[in-house]
């Protein structure tokens, strides 16, 4: 290599190719950090988007957006809610209400996990993740039965309260059923839907069954 040495190029060669970077390549966004943006702006953007999740819970239609942008806050206060409305029941009246809580939240996640897995192995394209966020969104109907239901034995646990719970709970059931299928029914083979629907059917069965049930102390 000691002759590269003498070597010189001279300015007059032209460089092949392409050094400069064109205006307008690329968009703003692409260069956009959330690393630099204010807590606030973050925290903003993130209720936005579960907002907006549960708006598609309310009016389901067979869409992606429960499944392009997937979280799992908005499952988890949802969880967390329904478990602090049914805990304190006629049932546990020599506890606190504690363990309660504990079976509610380990139901209705233990059943999303065995769904999701039942899903993937019958040839599921979604993502683990995904189906855990839709049916943990999808739970926002039975949440609002059992706010409603709370408010209803309120007023007494009579004939007419166990009816009015009934029509609620199964109004709310069948909301949640369909939600739920809406956006993992484009996911599955078209001859193993029904043994996908079956399992999701049996996982809002029994968390409405411990909603109508439900008797406060």
């Amino acid at each position: 290599f000691a002759g590269l040495a003498d070597v010189s190029i001279s300015e007059d060669i032209p460089v092949e190719g392409e050094i400069t970077v064109p205006v307008g390549s690329h968009s703003p966004d692409e260069d956009y950090s959330t690393l630099d943006e204010p807590v606030r702006d973050t925290i903003m953007r993130d209720l936005k988007a579960v907002g907006k999740k549960f708006v598609h819970v309310m009016y389901p239609k067979k869409s992606s957006a429960l499944l392009r942008d997937w979280d799992l806050w908005g499952p988890l206060v949802l969880c967390v809610s329904l478990a602090l409305m049914l805990q304190g029941g006629s049932a546990d009246s020599k506890d606190d209400g504690g363990p309660q809580f504990a079976e509610v939240f380990v139901i209705i996640w233990f059943g999303a996990v065995v769904i999701t897995l039942n899903s993937k192995l019958l040839g599921g394209t979604i993502s683990f993740f995904q189906s855990l966020c839709v049916l943990g969104y999808c739970v926002l109907p039975l949440t609002v039965a059992m706010l409603v239901c709370r408010l209803v034995l309120l007023a007494g646990s009579g004939t007419v309260s166990f009816i009015i719970r009934l029509i609620v709970v199964m109004a709310m059931f069948a909301w949640s059923t369909l939600a739920s299928t809406a956006f993992l029914a484009d996911s599955q083979p078209p001859n193993r839907k029904a043994l996908v629907v079956y399992p999701i059917f049996l996982f809002y069965f029994v968390i409405s069954w411990m909603i109508l049930t439900f008797t406060p102390q």
